[in-house]
């Protein structure tokens, strides 16, 4: 029953194989089973290169089911319609194409194959990947932020500077006053006098101007400071909101794209693997001598040739003899005197009649 089934898989004529010797049945039954595996490690492939896609098991599975009989019918396809000929040329030349497309059918069975197995170093690649992506995601959205705090903060330091400036000016205006009193400077006399008094009026007016600007660049400080709190939020609330596409890009694309990154020898050899695996059934039918099975089959192939080629000859020869035929059965009726005498009379009622209706038409018309 396995046999049976691996030979459907083959491609073969399983009621001209049965006539064949048990070898011959094991040949072809190892080139089904060839066929039936490499159908079973593309769903597999399939299945889960689709599961990294939509990330849904069943979905995957379906589809994967839908790919593997594909590839099955593929690879069933070509193993049957190679031919044995008396010239190996002549069959690797018929089997070019197929080689070519098995090379393309290996590489998509691989593949995922490939991720599945390197994986764990696929999610190396990705890790760093993201890390890169997250830094650059962030310099990229502090573009956008920075330039307003930097100028936010220029303006918060320009207030501090403008209060700093006005404590020099009011302290020095103190040190003035107090030089009087003391009599170090100014008048050198002293004692608190009317030059005291008009200098401490200096100093107390300038105090009371950096009290003023100490309470309106402080709130104006405090709104700035706000408006920086407030940058920050919304700069780390993007951060926030643009980490999970981050954190998602792990499709098939950049598995693939890691993939690459690897040291490519490992990932040649199992592409030569499957490679070995999906051309093993053409290479088989190549290097293997004609066998009984083929020779049946050419034999039927000759037998239903060479009765396509005496049907078409049989309708050539009907043709052209029932042409023959026809043509000495009117030179014949040319000689009979009964068949012209019948198709004159007939020929000069149409005549009469032709001249009535002539004759009636005219008359209607002169009236």
């Amino acid at each position: 029953m396995i046999q049976d089934f691996f030979i459907l898989c083959s491609g073969a004529d399983a009621e001209l194989l049965k006539t064949c010797s048990k070898g011959e049945q094991n040949k072809y039954a190892g080139i089904g089973a060839t066929v039936f595996f490499t159908a079973v490690m593309a769903f597999i492939a399939s299945s889960y290169a689709l599961f990294t896609v939509f990330d849904n098991v069943y979905t995957a599975i379906l589809f994967g089911l839908i790919w593997g009989l594909l590839i099955f019918n593929l690879d069933r396809f070509i193993v049957s319609t190679i031919k044995k000929r008396n010239s190996f040329s002549q069959e690797f030349f018929q089997a070019t194409p197929r080689i070519l497309l098995a090379i393309i059918i290996a590489i998509v069975i691989s593949k995922p194959l490939e991720m599945k197995i390197f994986e764990k170093e696929i999610n190396q690649v990705l890790l760093e990947q993201k890390n890169e992506l997250t830094l650059a995601n962030k310099d990229q959205l502090a573009l956008q932020y920075t330039p307003k705090v930097e100028q936010l903060n220029q303006e918060i330091t320009a207030l501090k500077t403008e209060i700093a400036t006005k404590e020099i000016e009011t302290n020095a205006l103190y040190d003035v006053y107090i030089n009087e009193a003391e009599g170090t400077a100014g008048t050198k006399l002293l004692g608190k006098g009317p030059v005291y008094a008009e200098k401490r009026e200096k100093h107390d007016a300038a105090l009371n101007e950096l009290n003023a600007l100490k309470t309106t660049n402080a709130e104006r400080i405090t709104g700035l400071e706000t408006q920086i709190a407030d940058l920050n939020t919304e700069y780390a609330e993007v951060v926030k909101n643009s980490q999970p596409i981050i954190d998602s890009f792990d499709g098939l694309m950049a598995r693939i794209t890691a993939l690459d990154e690897l040291p490519w020898l490992p990932s040649f050899f199992i592409f030569l693997l499957f490679l070995a695996i999906e051309t093993s059934p053409i290479i088989a039918k190549l290097l293997a001598q004609k066998g009984e099975y083929d020779i049946k089959s050419e034999e039927e192939e000759s037998i239903l040739s060479s009765w396509v080629t005496q049907k078409v000859a049989q309708r050539k020869l009907i043709v052209s003899t029932d042409g023959d035929i026809n043509q000495k059965i009117y030179e014949d009726l040319k000689g009979e005197s009964e068949l012209y005498g019948y198709k004159k009379k007939k020929a000069e009622e149409l005549l009469r009649l032709q001249a009535d209706s002539f004759h009636d038409i005219q008359i209607k018309g002169l009236k």
